[in-house]
């Protein structure tokens, strides 16, 4: 029973300047939490005073809070706050400790399940977030539990996919089901779809992959060769070097299941659409490791083409979303409860951005990725291979990885005039412009020089935690032990933010529009890829593809990933009052003046469109990570 109420309390006395409020509940019978919000105080001149809290209090624990104006350590005179400063961090650091989950893997919060984390960052209701019961309650919505008693056996073909498919239909997957064989759709999804962050130009075409002029000629639009579509920068190359070497799936001795590494190398043709013009399913040339062209039969180009779609979601799941979204907030989470206390200006920015994701993250451990959790069902990477994945992609996971625009331009997909279909691109430049100019604006109220920002021990400490513990010190990350400036400050903060926001919601919720229809993005594959050209059937394919029961596990998964909590709160949506001071509010309006002009821009341009990008809309971004 939730009930919100407000009391008001009377002191006679005149009790001076107030410093610091203490609070503590008796102890019942049984369990009453009390989750306080504020305390505002009405001086006896009439001033108010606003003492932030947003904690759970709970049995014998008092919980002393300090008025809601931001201070920086250096702002700390008095004995009695410096002291509560300190104290604070220290009880925080005792409840907020570092693990390692898996050997190279960024530290993890040091809890079993979510019932060990402290109180206030668990979810309001566990039920919400039991993966399990998510699942089949995703699988009786979709009604693909009728299915399941035929676990191990094969679709007859694509058509009975639809059996599963039809339940719930929104414009995208319906359009992807209609359309997933066809060229232009393949291409697209690299731009747009769910994990568009592997394509990059191809500046030379490697020695792996030894593609002839006369095997793509007749994919070539410009009466070039092949050389010089790449020097005109119309050739662009998905690899999925990672995967070469990764364990498959061998839980289920029933059904043996299949990886591959291949490299995926595509055109920008004159309408400057990208789409496929040859595909090597393994890593090394060889005859037994044939080129795909889509001169080919149409069976052998189609299971190609499908053998990329399945390679992209394992890299999508492990390491687009678990590792660069998930596991690295986390980093920011845990660095931010240890670091810096609630009265500090970058605790109060940082903290709407960490709501609950410390508790999704333990949960997934608990339930998804665990030994024989729920990722183990259906997917080819499980079993262990998703922990090697994790293990192999860290040395990639760089600061300049994360910083959005330079990693754009270092993949050379940065031309708007050149590829003007990327819109995850287009947006995501935008919402990452409008959370830096708001991180600059918060950053000149409180630091009024770079010196200010080198002498603040706690951010120092902030970022150090994060390069020693997040990036396991590695020097290779890129990530700064330090921070010397304002300007390094504010692409520091955003990257934070935009990772913990946008970045998630734009490969996390476009999960079931594009991996529903399971020939799009097959979570495994039960033949090895093809050897050979020539003998391709579609009953081989069919064969190829998830069996009925992981099937209906996967579209359950996808499902309930891409689902909005009840009360999302989504970007510039800050209700709690953590921040008090006139600036900093006129600084969040404004940032919401932004985002609302970049839903009104992205709304406009996806009027009419059949396939319309909207992943990035402020609107639809959630502010943290908590699904």
């Amino acid at each position: 029973m939730q009930g919100v109420d407000s009391y008001d309390v009377t002191v006679e006395e005149d009790l001076g300047e107030i410093q610091l409020i203490k609070i503590e509940k008796r102890k019942y019978w049984y369990q009453d939490d009390w989750y306080l919000k504020y305390i505002t105080v009405k001086t006896p001149v009439g001033d108010y005073l606003e003492f932030p809290c947003y904690r759970w209090i709970t049995d014998e624990k008092e919980v002393v809070l300090r008025d809601g104006r931001a201070k920086l350590p250096r702002d700390d005179k008095i004995q009695i706050l410096k002291q509560h400063r300190r104290k604070e961090l220290e009880s925080r650091q005792k409840m907020y400790r570092w693990k390692e989950w898996h050997p190279g893997f960024p530290l993890s919060i040091d809890a079993h399940s979510h019932s060990e984390l402290p109180r206030d960052i668990q979810f309001d209701n566990e039920k919400g977030i039991d993966f399990i019961l998510n699942y089949t309650k995703a699988m009786e919505n979709l009604y693909v539990n009728r299915f399941m008693h035929m676990f191990q056996s094969s679709w007859s073909d694509f058509a009975d996919f639809e059996r599963i498919f039809v339940r719930i239909s929104n414009t995208i997957s319906e359009y992807v089901m209609q359309h997933w064989r066809e060229d232009f759709m393949f291409g697209y999804q690299f731009l747009n779809g769910c994990n568009p962050v592997l394509i990059r130009r191809c500046t030379e075409i490697p020695k792996k992959l030894p593609v002839t002029m006369d095997m793509v000629e007749c994919s070539l639009e410009r009466n070039l060769t092949l050389e010089e579509e790449v020097k005109q920068g119309n050739i662009f190359i998905v690899d999925y070097e990672l995967l070469d070497g990764v364990d498959a799936n061998r839980t289920d001795p029933c059904t043996i299941q299949y990886l591959a590494a291949p490299i995926c190398l595509l055109y920008k043709n004159l309408e400057k659409k990208i789409v496929p013009i040859a595909i090597q399913l393994g890593q090394k040339p060889g005859p037994d490791n044939p080129i795909f062209l889509p001169s080919d039969a149409t069976y052998d180009w189609l299971l190609a083409k499908i053998w990329v779609r399945s390679s992209d979601f394992h890299i999508h799941q492990t390491v687009t979303h678990l590792l660069r979204t998930h596991l690295v907030s986390e980093v920011f989470s845990i660095a931010m409860f240890r670091q810096l206390p609630a009265v500090h200006p970058l605790f109060k920015l940082l903290v709407p951005h960490m709501r609950f994701t410390i508790a999704i993250n333990t949960k997934a451990r608990e339930q998804l990725i665990c030994e024989c959790g729920l990722f183990d069902k259906a997917n080819a990477t499980g079993g262990g291979g998703h922990v090697q994945m994790v293990q192999k992609a860290m040395k990639d996971l760089t600061y300049s990885s994360l910083c959005f625009p330079e990693e754009i331009k270092a993949k050379g997909m940065d031309s708007k005039e050149d590829i003007p279909y990327y819109f995850y691109r287009d947006d995501g430049i935008k919402v990452w412009e409008a959370i830096k100019s708001f991180a600059e604006d918060v950053i000149h109220i409180y630091y009024e020089s770079d010196e200010v920002v080198c002498e603040d021990v706690e951010l120092q400490a902030f970022v150090k935690d994060i390069y020693v513990y997040g990036m396991r010190g590695m020097k290779a990350s890129g990530f700064p032990k330090m921070i010397r400036t304002r300007e390094t400050l504010a692409e520091y903060l955003t990257v934070i933010m935009f990772t913990t926001s946008a970045q998630h919601a734009a490969v996390n919720f476009g999960q079931y529009d594009w991996c529903s229809w399971i020939p799009n993005a097959p979570p495994t594959m039960r033949c090895p890829p093809p050897t050979e050209k020539g003998t391709v059937t579609i009953e081989q394919i069919v064969e190829s593809l998830p069996d009925r029961g992981r099937s209906c596990w996967h579209l359950g998964a996808v499902w309930a990933l891409s689902q909005f909590q009840d009360k999302e709160l989504f970007l510039g949506m800050y209700p709690d009052e953590h921040f008090v001071e006139k600036p900093v509010k006129e600084a969040m309006a404004k940032f919401r003046k932004n985002l609302d002009e970049i839903v009104s821009a992205i709304t406009e341009r996806n009027k009419n469109k059949k396939l319309p990008y909207y992943y990035l809309s402020p609107d639809r971004i959630p502010n943290s990570v908590a699904v």
